[in-house]
Formats: C-alpha cells, structure tokens, sequence
C-alpha cells in the first residue's frame, strides 16, 4: 500500500503543483494583497477539495459519469464564475481601499468544486489511484488529507511568488492584468479539454 500511496501522491503532486484555476488566482492574490490576506482563500480552496474528495469517494463520480448534461452545465458554470472572479481583480484598488477582498474564504470554498481542471483531478485519484489504498475508510483518509497538505504548501507556494512578483513590479497593474489573462485562459483551456 506503500507505493500505491506514493504513486497517488506524485499524481497529486503534479497536478496540482502545475497552474491551474486555483494557482492562478492565489498568485493574483499575493500580487495585489500579500500572502497573508489570502489565507482564508487558501483555506477555503482547501476545504472545497476535501469536501468535494468526500463526496467523490462515496459514489457521486459514478453518477455524473452517466450524466453527461449535467456534466456538462458544471463546466460551463464553473468557467464562467472562475473567470468572473479573476475579473474581480481588473481594477486593483487595495491601495485605496475602494475593493474588498474578493479572495474569501467562501469564495475559495467554491473554486475547487466547480473547476474544470479539479474535476479531473478528482476523478482520475478515485478512479485510478484510490483502489488501491485499501477499505474505503483508509480511501476516504488518506485522498483528503494527501490532497489537502499538497495544496496547503503549494497554494500557498503559488501566493508567495505573486506577493514576490508584487515587489519586483509595485504598482503595476499590467503585471495584474497579464495574470488575469492568463487565468482566463487557463480555465478556457480546461473547459475545452
């Protein structure tokens, strides 16, 4: 069971080491407010994912495989509010105050179960690597909390380099803007693949 673990960790790793929706957004967070204002965002990532990991593990994969419409309405709305809350972000005005943090914890609960790229995430650690890991009570454990530490250092990895980015080029809200299109075209890509 050992290697079976470290097998589904690699595929975690890799997957969620790369940029995507989630990274993405966190390093525009620490672009424009700093590591530690977007931590409860984090952890809102994260705990979308481990609910999502629960539900994934009690059978619901199994059924949104012989749905494909329903299937396909959560990709399409999962697109369109991920981009919606990258362009939160197209007018950075932290230094005035005028924008509230739209980095909440809320809306990182969110992010995860509704993201394209998670959902095959997701689907491909339950599919192909949760089998593995023994009962269903060890499948449960072992998924949520692998899933979970990966993304507590590299969500919060992603959000340093923004926050370093921000000092590179303070002020600029072409660095912004150029990350905001690269979301965008991150979530497009998983939408269409």
């Amino acid at each position: 069971m050992t290697d079976a673990y470290l097998k589904f960790l690699t595929f975690v790793l890799l997957m969620i080491a790369t940029p995507g929706p989630a990274n993405m957004l966190v390093m525009i967070g620490g672009a424009q407010r700093g590591v530690f204002s977007c931590m409860g965002f984090i952890i809102g990532l994260i705990c979308g994912k481990f609910c999502l990991n629960i539900i994934f593990g009690l059978g619901f994969g199994l059924f949104l495989e012989d749905q494909p419409l329903l299937r396909d309405g959560l990709k399409i709305f999962s697109a369109v509010y991920i981009i919606w809350l990258a362009l939160q972000s197209w007018n950075d005005r932290v230094e005035t105050g005028l924008n509230p943090n739209p980095l909440s914890f809320f809306r990182g609960f969110i992010v995860h179960p509704i993201s394209p790229k998670t959902w095959v995430m997701v689907t491909l650690a339950w599919s192909q690597f949760a089998p593995n890991l023994g009962t269903l009570e060890n499948q449960l454990f072992l998924v949520t909390v692998g899933f979970g530490v990966i993304q507590l250092i590299f969500h919060t990895l992603w959000c340093v380099v923004g926050s370093k980015m921000r000092k590179a080029f303070p002020h600029s809200k072409n660095l912004t803007r150029s990350m905001l299109a690269i979301t965008v075209a991150t979530v497009l890509w998983a939408l269409w693949y």
